[in-house]
């Protein structure tokens, strides 16, 4: 027994000798090597994984996005597990104090390290692996703190000293775990650059390294999503096949199958068939139930990029209600806005889907300013479309006859009600898949009856029925029905008179009944009314749908960048109104459009606006594009001068104001000219013949056809020839009898005929042939609507003048070229020729020219 206790204390004595630190021997290195790995750091690496567990966990996955390799560390997350971290501290500190020589200090220390970087600590996390990296012998542990070291820096921000060590550690020689971590970590690096080239190379190459513990479905999947993302749709399909078949996590799972369908080449129809069948298994699958409208907008993208409109289309429709995702509903939104405005060109649809898709998507979405200006274009480009296809619809109808109108406005409201009918069944149907989406602003379908035709579109005819309601009210077809002196406006809820063609009959019920004729007979009331019957509201009608062109070739050219567009506008304005005053500005448009694509197109829109509008702005500006910079200064001498010229117009001083006026008009061209030429003409109107006054007038609005004033200038010509046709009418008119004053020879024609430069050439031609020391004057003057004037002047008395018109009659009007034309010509008095300017009787005259000529 006493054997047995002394061996026992002898064991007993060796054993407590081994476990102080200081000692060397074998069996101490055992004990603490034992006691280091088991009691400090094995339960600090399980620690360490509890929380490498936490932080993965957090990972808030965006599948539509590149998918982080890391979860980013947060400080306010880090407070979270801040028990655990400091246990692991406390642990592997415990370890490295009792047991120094143990060969698993240099790993209790990465234990350390590991901790305060889960901690966001990073400074100490860095001197931890620093000092790991200079003091271990073991080169693998060295490097495993490398590794740690480089995605310390990486989240503490400091790329630079990221990239060196893994740049150093690129160049020793790892074994495969430190390899495989050291190319996922230099790929999270490059990942929060953003260079997503190297990233994906540093994937690649710990692709053959990585085990199922690193989650490989999960990094083929992000792969797949960075080649994608590059371009390279070939190697982003096989990731995508790679990490299918590791039987990844559901949703990585799911995705990879829609990024597949992505990046299919649409060349091979076996791949086509292939992915669509894909789509419908995807769509039958109830585990996909809360994802349809995901797998619905893939399906539509797969569609589109294969240029089937038709099924795209309704894809797009189908994700905005198979779901509640917001993201997804204003994705498909502005697909469809994109699709309606670019390739159907159904202007009014795009406007209502822009509206919905801004109404669902963030305004942090990308693009989300450059989305809202379009839908903000759009509102104005729809409003000029359907003011054109308004107009055209109701110039077009205002020659119908009633019965006829009738009749179609019928077969319009039958099409209409079935529209309607369609659309009740439809929603009937979707009730229980789209009650989450009744706050959108699109719930408009597409019927047979849409179409360019105004009144054969239901949503622009409802449009303008609610514009005549708002301004005229729910108004009875009768005679007069715009008089101020009527009573109030008829109410909706009252009955409507309906006329045929043998008179009234009886007033339409409001409720009961048969409800169709009576929407009929109002739908043809508003309509009625809203007919351009006559002349000026014709005119007025034009003038809308040509300023809309205009509004919407400006709207392509410089809001939607869409020039081809614009320049298919601005030539259909041109060519429907060629006499417009829009015309100089719309050709040098047009020049500016095909300057850089078709030189010869260019070519002719610069020689059109230079022959046709040769004092235009643009014209200059066209001949010398710093016109207007080089006019600023000069413009602003003539204003000053024209400010002083003006008070002394208002005081009566016209010899001054002439006077200043001309030295303004002096200093050179300027976009201010026609201010000061319309001041003299004013000027004339008080100090000259009312016709000279009128025919300055008339050489301005040709003189400057794009000018502001212009309008102005029409308005004043339009006044003092009605107030000339006022005051002669009250006195009569009176030709005299002077044969002794100067007279001048006057042909009259039509405007029609296009005579005035032949007439004036063939004139000057014989006026320097026979009768060069005259020195007579040709010139054209309009005499009315339809009539034009070419005379010349000045012969000195009545028989050099008659002696004029014998040889004009013998020698120029019996030409060929004019043997085909009514011409009325005689000689007048510069007195007479003022009487019979001003009144345009030209009737009058011819009988005073008979008795005394």
């Amino acid at each position: 027994m006493k054997k047995y206790s002394f061996i026992i204390l002898l064991i007993s004595g060796i054993l407590l000798q081994a476990c102080a630190p200081e000692q060397n021997s074998i069996v101490s290195s055992a004990f603490h090597n034992l006691s280091a790995h088991f009691n400090g750091y094995y339960y600090a690496r399980e620690e360490a994984l509890a929380v490498e567990k936490t932080i993965l966990k957090s990972l808030d996955d965006d599948h539509n996005q590149i998918l982080r390799l890391f979860q980013k560390l947060d400080t306010a997350q880090a407070k979270s597990y801040s028990k655990q971290t400091d246990e692991i501290i406390k642990m592997a500190s415990v370890s490295i104090q009792r047991h120094p020589n143990s060969r698993w200090v240099d790993d209790n220390y990465i234990m350390v390290g590991l901790a305060r970087l889960f901690a966001c600590d990073y400074q100490n996390a860095i001197l931890t692996f620093k000092y790991v990296n200079q003091k271990s012998r073991d080169p693998e542990v060295r490097h495993r703190a490398l590794v740690h070291l480089i995605r310390t820096f990486t989240e503490q921000g400091d790329y630079a000293k990221a990239e060196e060590a893994a740049d150093f550690l690129s160049k020793e020689k790892l074994n495969k775990t430190n390899s495989k971590n050291m190319f996922l970590e230099r790929a999270y690096l490059f990942q929060v650059q953003g260079n997503y080239d190297r990233m994906v190379n540093n994937l690649a190459r710990a692709d053959t390294l990585l085990t199922r513990a690193d989650r490989k479905g999960r990094i083929y999947f992000i792969i797949g999503q960075v080649y994608q993302k590059l371009g390279f749709g070939s190697e982003a399909y096989n990731y995508y096949r790679k990490c299918l078949a590791t039987n990844p996590e559901y949703e990585i799972d799911f995705y990879a199958r829609l990024n597949m369908a992505q990046v299919a080449r649409i060349d091979n129809k076996e791949a086509i068939k292939t992915v669509r069948a894909q789509f419908e298994k995807m769509l039958k699958d109830e585990k996909n139930k809360e994802f349809k409208d995901k797998i619905y907008f893939e399906m539509a993208e797969f569609e589109w990029k294969q240029r089937n409109l038709a099924p795209a289309v309704e894809s797009y429709k189908s994700a905005v209600h198979a779901g509640t995702n917001k993201r997804i509903q204003g994705l498909a939104f502005l697909k469809l806005g994109e699709i309606h405005f670019d390739s159907l060109k159904k202007y009014s649809l795009a406007k209502s889907y822009y509206d919905s898709a801004l109404s669902s998507l963030t305004k942090d979405f990308d693009n989300y300013t450059v989305i809202k200006k379009r839908q903000e274009i759009l509102v104005e480009f729809v409003k000029y479309s359907e003011t054109i296809a308004l107009q055209d619809s109701l110039l077009m109808l205002a020659v119908l006859d009633t019965a006829v109108l009738h009749k179609r406005m019928d077969s319009i409201q039958v099409a209409k009600a079935k529209a309607e009918t369609t659309k009740k069944k439809k929603r009937r149907a979707n009730t229980s898949n789209d009650s989450n989406n009744r706050t959108s602003t699109l719930y408009q379908t597409e019927t047979a009856t849409t179409g360019d035709w105004y009144f054969g579109n239901p949503t622009a005819v409802s449009f303008g029925q609610t514009e005549f309601q708002r301004i005229w009210g729910s108004i009875a077809l009768e005679d007069n029905w715009r008089r101020s002196s009527k009573s109030a406006l008829v109410r909706e809820d009252q009955p409507v008179l309906a006329t045929n063609q043998d008179g009234p009959t009886q007033p339409s019920p409001t409720n009961g009944g048969e409800k169709a004729p009576a929407k009929t007979i109002n739908l043809f009331a508003d309509l009625y009314e809203q007919l351009p019957k006559t002349d000026e509201d014709k005119k007025k009608a034009l003038d809308q749908i040509e300023e809309a062109y205009f509004k919407l070739g400006d709207l392509n050219y410089f809001q939607l960048n869409e020039k081809e567009e614009a320049k298919n506008l601005y030539e259909k304005l041109i060519q429907r109104f060629p006499q417009s005053l829009l015309k100089p500005q719309v050709l040098y448009k047009l020049y500016l459009i095909a300057k850089e694509t078709d030189p010869a197109a260019a070519a002719r829109y610069s020689n059109a606006l230079k022959s046709e509008f040769p004092a235009s702005t643009f014209t200059r500006i066209l001949l010398n594009p710093n016109y207007l910079k080089e006019t600023t200064i000069t413009a602003e001498k003539q204003k000053l001068i024209y400010k002083e010229a003006y008070q002394d117009f208002l005081k009566g001083q016209l010899v001054a104001s002439t006077h200043k006026i001309d030295q303004a008009i002096l200093l050179g061209e300027s976009n201010f000219l026609p201010q000061l030429d319309l001041l003299k003409i004013l000027i004339t109107g008080k100090t000259e013949d009312i016709t000279r006054y009128q025919f300055e007038l008339g050489e301005f609005t040709k003189k400057y056809p794009d000018s502001p004033l212009l309008i102005y200038a029409q308005d004043l010509l339009n006044a003092s020839k009605e107030f000339l046709e006022k005051a002669e009418r009250a006195k009569g008119i009176r030709f005299i009898r002077n044969f002794d004053a100067p007279h001048q020879f006057v042909v009259v024609h039509k405007r029609d005929d296009n005579l005035s430069t032949p007439l004036v050439t063939v004139l000057e031609k014989l006026n320097l042939a026979q009768f060069k020391e005259t020195k007579l004057q040709t010139s054209n003057l309009a005499l009315n609507e339809k009539l034009t004037m070419t005379f010349v002047l000045e012969f000195p008395d009545i028989k050099s003048s008659k002696q004029y018109l014998s040889v004009v009659e013998s020698t120029v009007l019996n030409r060929n070229e004019f043997a085909n034309y009514k011409f009325d010509i005689f000689v007048i008095t510069k007195e007479n020729f003022s009487t019979f300017y001003r009144t345009r009787a030209l009737d009058e005259y011819l009988a005073f020219y008979d008795r005394n000529y």
